[in-house]
């Protein structure tokens, strides 16, 4: 009995240690890639607040940052499986969006794959959304869709919001 309890034991620590080795490979290398697990790969910087004339199309500068050691496929990425980044404003808001213009992306290679090409951003980068505002104070939730990568490997896609506090006058 006792040896079966043992064989038992065994075989529980050789499927502990054959997990734990796919898990690893599951989790990016480096630190700054795991926290950008733990949290957005992308924030929004600001503006927090703008006041734009009412009804005119008005363009605002609006400033993210990527995580260090991160990337993000550009508006227009190189292949097109790839999930560009795309600023949006829900129907709802009342403020809408006119246009946005996205800056030009870097041409990046991956070690493991020197041959394809990727156009994406890193460090911090600008996105100049024209909006039309009515008169009055809009809470806008603007979103950003993008997907972060590493030079090992991509998270799925995420979206996150782009508080505004609009004042059209």
């Amino acid at each position: 009995m006792a040896k079966l309890i043992r064989l038992i034991g065994l075989m529980g620590l050789a499927i502990g240690v054959v997990t734990t080795g796919a898990l690893a490979q599951l989790i990016p290398i480096g630190r700054q890639s795991r926290q950008a697990l733990k949290s957005d790969a992308v924030q929004y910087l600001f503006p927090e607040q703008v006041t734009v004339p009412a009804g005119k199309s008005t363009t605002v500068a609006l400033h993210f940052r990527i995580a260090q050691g991160m990337h993000i496929n550009s508006h227009t990425p190189a292949d097109e499986y790839l999930i560009p980044t795309v600023f949006s404003i829900p129907e709802s808001e009342g403020v809408k969006l006119d246009a946005a213009v996205y800056p030009s992306g870097e041409i990046i290679t991956l070690s493991y794959d020197p041959k394809t090409k990727l156009n994406v951003y890193t460090n911090e980068f600008i996105i100049q959304a024209k909006i039309v505002s009515p008169a009055g104070n809009h809470l806008l939730q603007g979103k950003l869709r993008y997907q972060a990568c590493n030079d090992s490997q991509c998270l799925p896609p995420k979206t996150i919001t782009v508080p505004i506090d609009v004042i059209g006058k």
